[in-house]
């Protein structure tokens, strides 16, 4: 998942390790904390594996204000993906297999990058995703059927918080399926290829 997300933000710009790190608190959210610990290791392996390059830091910029102690000059290293890092990235979102909507932390991060993904395929992950947590529903509502008489009223709140949860990701699920049919509808009436990405809007000035 990490490497995932520093190929697809590294594809829009290169950046330096700080921003990077930044970039992927907005993208995970409040999936995981992002530590210099694990964000190196991780773009040392992409290095080596030939999908992102890296340009010597200027030593006579400074560092952000906000650095955190210890950074050093590493924290001005610009990493930039290459050509075979975004043939990579390109395999990575056109996966729609299991493991891109089973679990909850990668379908987010999957979603984060689904301007870059084509239109069959972030169909096939949306309706992966609603199974899913129609399962998990099912499962919730098994459980509290089976149970209710012997729990408190406050694990009793609880699971029925947990419930209400899930419904609500099945609706919002069911809005972004719905809205895929129809831009695809409107993609094919418009004359455009079915698995086209849709049309990326121009950069802000």
């Amino acid at each position: 998942m990490l490497e995932f997300a520093i190929l697809g933000l590294l594809h829009q710009s290169p950046m330096h390790g700080y921003e990077l790190r930044k970039q992927l608190a907005q993208v995970l959210g409040g999936l995981r904390s992002i530590s210099y610990g694990s964000l190196y290791p991780a773009l040392k392996r992409l290095h080596a594996a030939g999908y992102v390059t890296t340009d010597e830091p200027d030593r006579r910029a400074p560092l952000p204000a906000d650095a955190p102690p210890l950074t050093g000059r590493r924290g001005k290293v610009v990493y930039t993906i290459t050509a075979e890092g975004k043939e990579r990235f390109h395999e990575l979102v056109g996966q729609a297999g299991p493991e891109t909507y089973d679990d909850g932390g990668l379908f987010g991060v999957r979603l984060a990058f689904f301007r870059h993904t084509a239109a069959d395929v972030r169909l096939r992950i949306l309706e992966g995703r609603r199974r899913t947590v129609e399962r998990q529903r099912e499962g919730l509502r098994a459980s509290l059927s089976r149970t209710r008489e012997r729990l408190d009223r406050y694990t009793l709140e609880l699971q029925r918080h947990g419930l209400e949860s899930v419904d609500r990701e099945v609706r919002w699920l069911a809005e972004l399926i719905d809205r895929e049919l129809t831009d695809g509808q409107r993609r094919r009436d418009d004359g455009a290829t079915p698995g086209d990405p849709p049309a990326q809007a121009p950069p802000e000035p």
